[in-house]
């Protein structure tokens, strides 16, 4: 009784090791590294596929009227900012100074027309009284002039005054502009390009500060050689992926250039593209296709001959990996080869992420981690 005791505790024990191994082995099991790449409809490699660039679709440089030291830069390179939103600041003691003379300048010259309205309404008050006298003929004529010529005085007097606030007062709302000229106020909205100046440096009158760039719509520039040119107009279907934000795009309308490279002989043209969330961002690569330059290509999805394995019943399948970076298999009926690359008739849809590297090691449901991705 006690030996089979003892070797039932040896067997649990055995047991209790070995899952624990098993468990461990399966915590420390590291992803598998692969190359993948998004399947696109027609993309077979022969002379429908280009490298483009995104840009955006409008750029605005903004800039100071005046001259200064910038004290406060409020944005970053990135940053979206909407239209009237305070950018950057200049030192503005010297433009604070001449509102403050200005301000004082207009107390004076109203105060110098109440003077002169006073010294008038005396005078007034001094006409009126001797013309009562000048019309009974009881006051001599040389008075009664220097009567007139003092009212005259007065008068001119008081517009004068009034001459002088005006004058004072437009001095004073420039005083106020050149305050609000220290304040860099975006014109637009849009996403912060490029920051050409920081805090500490000089801006001069017009000299960019910043760029603000119209993002919600971007242009792909893509060059096409000129013998090519001919195939591509202003509604030719393409698809445009941007490995970046792993997205692919349907292009819109394209703009084309009319001056060649002299160096490369290609044009550039450039296909409008709806951003919404605003996730294409200047400066990205993009790959472009133009899927009906070749009738083969048009409904089919091409993939590296080397991402298609046999199954042991004859078929074929690919690895595909999903958002959680998982492998799953997918069967898939092939067709033509176009080169390096395979058209997949079935089981494929633009946009799939098939594995076209390491894919020897993987089973269903591996853990993978993307090289050309990451």
């Amino acid at each position: 009784m006690k030996k089979s005791t003892f070797i039932l505790s040896i067997l649990i024990i055995a047991a209790l090791f070995t899952g624990c191994r098993k468990k461990e082995e399966q915590a420390t099991k590291q992803p598998i590294r692969v190359e993948t790449e998004v399947a696109m409809v027609g993309a077979n490699g022969n002379g429908i596929s280009y490298v483009g660039v995104v840009e955006e679709s409008e750029a605005t440089a903004v800039s100071f009227t005046t001259m200064g030291v910038i004290k406060r830069m409020l944005v970053d390179e990135g940053q979206m900012v909407s239209r009237g939103q305070l950018l950057a600041e200049i030192d503005a003691s010297t433009s604070n100074n001449g509102v403050e003379i200005a301000r004082a300048t207009t107390s004076q010259a109203k105060d110098m027309v109440k003077q002169a309205e006073d010294t008038y309404a005396q005078a007034k008050d001094a006409y009126d009284r001797m013309k009562v006298l000048h019309d009974n003929g009881s006051l001599p004529e040389i008075k009664w002039v220097e009567i007139e010529t003092r009212l005259k005085q007065a008068e001119n007097a008081v517009n004068t005054a009034r001459m002088g606030v005006v004058s004072a007062q437009a001095t004073e709302k420039i005083a106020h502009k050149g305050v609000a000229d220290t304040r860099l106020i975006a014109p637009v909205s849009g996403v912060i390009g490029r920051k050409q100046l920081d805090v500490g440096e000089t801006a001069l009158p017009s000299q960019s500060v910043v760029s603000i760039l119209n993002i919600n719509t971007v242009k792909i520039k893509v060059s096409i050689p000129e013998n090519e040119l001919k195939n591509i107009g202003a509604n030719t279907r393409s698809t445009i992926f941007v490995e970046a934000i792993n997205k692919i795009f349907n292009g819109g309308r394209i703009e084309k250039g009319i001056q060649a490279d002299v160096a490369t002989h290609t044009y550039d043209i450039r296909i409008i593209v709806a951003n919404p969330g605003n996730k294409l961002l200047p400066g990205m690569v993009a790959s472009v296709v133009f899927p009906t330059l070749q009738a083969d290509a048009a409904a089919n999805v091409y993939v590296p001959i080397t991402a298609v394995q046999r199954q042991p019943d004859g078929g074929n399948f690919v690895w595909v990996a999903d958002a959680q970076k998982k492998a799953h298999r997918k069967v898939v009926k092939v067709g033509p080869t176009s080169g390096n690359r395979i058209a997949i008739l079935e089981g494929l849809n633009s946009g799939d992420r098939i594995i076209t590297s390491g894919n020897q090691k993987l089973s269903e449901g591996s853990e993978v981690v993307f090289l050309s991705y990451e």
